[in-house]
């Protein structure tokens, strides 16, 4: 009898243990979020500008904090839309090419969805990076300019052709 007590209050101990624990990480993840509006720039390199990062590499002050902030609630939603619309759409045209007979005519009707959702990326973009860009000195401008590079280079290394005058790695 005197085991058994002995393995319930051991037992009771480890329950609470865990809650805490994730009461803690729950607490902590939350707390997180609220003072870091999070900006994903190049999800291969899994790169994350944070407000946090703005001011502290861009020396942002308290007024550029608030317009990043603004711009970002405008940028962040809709950017992530239009990313999870191309991802199912590429998979949609994925799962069309491994079909034993692919339609064509879907196949070029999905290619041009994803075009015009990649467009409207662009676009959406452009525009977070202006007005952030609007409120930066110049020495922030040439700092923003490198935050932003990645997403406007080539990430395939140029490919050359036997004759060295053709580059294959053009884009269309």
């Amino acid at each position: 009898m005197n085991k058994i007590s002995i393995l319930y209050w051991i037992i009771a101990l480890l329950l609470i243990l865990n809650l805490s624990t994730i009461g803690g990480l729950i607490y902590h993840h939350y707390q997180g979020k609220e003072n870091e509006p999070v900006l994903i720039l190049d999800v291969q390199d899994d790169s994350r500008l944070t407000g946090r990062y703005f001011r502290q590499v861009l020396g942002f002050d308290d007024d550029q904090m608030k317009a990043f902030r603004r711009a970002n609630r405008n940028f962040q939603p809709v950017a992530n839309q239009i990313i999870f619309t191309i991802d199912s759409l590429k998979q949609e045209q994925f799962n069309e090419l491994k079909k034993e007979s692919s339609d064509s005519v879907r196949l070029f009707e999905l290619a041009e969805k994803i075009g015009t959702q990649h467009t409207a990326l662009k676009n959406v973009t452009n525009r977070f990076y202006l007005e952030i860009k609007k409120v930066c000195n110049e020495k922030q401008c040439n700092q923003l300019e490198e935050v932003f590079h990645p997403l406007f280079k080539n990430t395939i290394p140029a490919r050359k052709h036997r004759n060295k005058n053709i580059n294959l790695n053009q884009h269309y």
